[in-house]
């Protein structure tokens, strides 16, 4: 057996990796192009070249992503390709990841998609438009910041509490002994005329994050258990680690970035060979 190429396409980048007749992960690497066509066939060549592999040693390709459909062709310089599921993908990536055999995945990429995989299955549960995309868009709008790696910058500065309204905001009394003072009582509920760029921009950080993490935590409570894997570009941002630590001891989950969580579904598409 040769080598099997993973491509995932998704809505701004494509991701690629392989693994090789060991069962050993070729490593991944991420292009950015809005075409999915050259973004596809860039990812293929720059992976490729970097890791010295040859056509005639690749024994097929294994696609997916929501940019999957725009390779109608069903070889890839004369190799044979094969279209997968991106919720299978999804679910086998993160058990793969993880080395979880019943755990909710969820995959944070434009948008969010959360599956729950086991030994004999995948399923897709759902998820929410909140996403990367949505990151972009509210920060562009509200600071005219169009970059995700400036938005975080600014986010270090920032003060959540001129932004979002918390618990302690609104009592003195611990009327709900489960939920902290700091927690999160709405989204921008307490905007403050003097808030910076930088409260504004973690602001919209933490709020795609929480909309996730609670959905997620819904999720992993309708299958009666506590792992979830999260995978996908958004996994990389620093805020994200110790937001989802903090709602680990809160809901008594288990919140889990892994190594190279960012090509978790990539990676499970490889593995669907």
């Amino acid at each position: 057996m040769g080598i099997v190429i993973g491509v995932d396409i998704g809505g701004s980048t494509t991701k690629i990796c392989g693994f090789d007749s060991s069962k050993r992960l070729i490593s991944p690497l991420l292009v950015k192009a809005n075409d999915p066509l050259a973004s596809f066939y860039g990812a293929f060549g720059k992976f490729t070249d970097e890791n010295n592999i040859l056509l005639n040693q690749i024994d097929k390709v294994m696609i997916t992503g929501v940019g999957s459909s725009f390779i109608s062709s069903q070889t890839i310089y004369g190799l044979p390709a094969f279209h997968v599921e991106e919720f299978d993908a999804i679910g086998l990536g993160g058990k793969f990841l993880s080395g979880l055999s019943n755990a909710i995945v969820v995959s944070m990429g434009t948008g969010t998609a959360i599956v729950h995989v086991n030994d004999t299955s995948t399923v897709y549960l759902g998820g929410t438009g909140m996403g990367g995309g949505t990151l972009l868009g509210l920060s562009k709008l509200l600071i005219n910041v169009g970059s995700i790696d400036n938005l975080c910058a600014l986010a270090e500065t920032g003060d959540i509490s001129n932004i979002d309204l918390r618990i302690g905001d609104m009592t003195s009394k611990n009327i709900i002994p489960t939920l902290p003072a700091h927690i999160t009582a709405s989204n921008f509920g307490k905007v403050s005329d003097v808030a910076t760029h930088g409260d504004i921009a973690l602001g919209t950080i933490n709020l795609v994050f929480e909309t996730i993490a609670m959905v997620a935590i819904f999720a992993a409570r309708s299958k009666n258990i506590t792992d979830i894997v999260l995978t996908g570009n958004l996994t990389r941002i620093p805020i994200a680690s110790n937001l989802f630590k903090e709602l680990n001891n809160l809901f008594h989950v288990n919140f889990l970035i892994p190594e190279n969580s960012q090509y978790g579904t990539v990676i499970g598409a490889a593995l669907l060979a």
